[in-house]
């Protein structure tokens, strides 16, 4: 699929992906709350995402979209992905889903950096005092040296090494869309990350009782857990295949900005979900973070899409 997207296209590709994927961070706090083991999660979000691309390839008589144009770069990057959505699924047990998104957007600032450094786009010095103005929000947010916060380091963790395997994904994925689809970048996210998950299965059930698979048991699933589970993998599959065709049309940077939705986004859900309220540190940081970014947004330039060749 060589479709051809306008830069306002590749920007409501954004906007759609950021929301589908706090769609998916909600399916994975509400199954993480019954107890699942972390890898049967990753297994079974990483199957059900390849299975939601499978079929809306098939259906579309596209199946060929799906297959990689470099196999090992394919796998490399995937692996970065499966590496973001283990410590996602980490994360979201140890933060609320307001704080989870506080911290994950030093990503923005993070790819403006690499983007500028890697791929030669423009860092102005006013989008420089927003990056750091950003990041201000962050620690504000966190308030390190606070007695009352919303998350342990566990979860800040987690989430420093989502930024990094998502920062270098997403610039790196900027190169690759000039010969790769999105849905076969999609697609191998899917399968690398089941592929580790069941493998992780394999591991953990062979240090317990003589191989039971998980402290659950895959048999004991239930159709709501079921339903969330697959939940998760359809909101990511989505999310994921939105933000490769933004990525591919527009710049890094420019597609990154948008992260700062997902912090209404996830503070109106976990409002409505949890009934959780956020604190004052949050609240304030949370504005700094999204002022900075919104700045940044509305600053952005059109960038001619990277094709092949180019």
């Amino acid at each position: 699929m060589n479709r051809s997207v306008s830069h306002l296209g590749a920007i409501g590709f954004a906007l759609a992906g950021f929301t589908f994927w706090v769609l998916a961070d909600t399916c994975i706090k509400l199954v993480g709350q019954s107890g699942l083991p972390a890898y049967e999660m990753v297994a079974f979000l990483g199957m059900f995402m390849a299975i939601c691309l499978a079929v809306y390839a098939v259906a579309r008589g596209q199946a060929r979209v799906l297959m990689p144009h470099r196999l090992d770069r394919q796998l490399a990057r995937a692996c970065l992905d499966m590496a973001n959505n283990v410590c996602v699924v980490v994360a979201l047990r140890h933060l609320s889903l307001t704080m989870f998104y506080i911290m994950i957007f030093t990503a923005p600032m993070t790819i403006s950096l690499l983007s500028a450094f890697f791929l030669g786009e423009s860092l102005p010095w006013k989008r420089a005092l927003a990056i750091a103005t950003g990041f201000a929000g962050v620690v504000l947010a966190v308030n390190p040296f606070g007695s009352a916060r919303e998350g342990d380091w566990i979860g800040y963790s987690a989430c420093l090494v989502c930024v990094a395997c998502f920062s270098v994904n997403m610039v790196w994925s900027r190169v690759l869309t000039r010969t790769e689809q999105p849905e076969s970048l999609a697609f191998f996210s899917g399968l690398v990350t089941s592929a580790m998950g069941f493998l992780w299965m394999l591991v953990a059930g062979a240090g317990r009782f003589g191989g039971q698979v998980s402290g659950t048991g895959t048999t004991g699933l239930t159709p709501p857990l079921l339903l969330g589970l697959f939940g998760m993998g359809m909101f990511c599959a989505l999310g994921t295949l939105c933000f490769y065709i933004a990525v591919k049309h527009t710049s890094a940077a420019n597609v990154s900005q948008y992260h700062y939705t997902q912090l209404i986004t996830g503070t109106l859900v976990t409002y409505l979900v949890w009934h959780t309220q956020p604190g004052i540190f949050v609240l304030l940081g949370g504005a700094l973070i999204f002022g900075s970014g919104l700045y940044i947004a509305l600053g952005a330039r059109e960038v001619v899409p990277l094709t092949e060749g180019s």
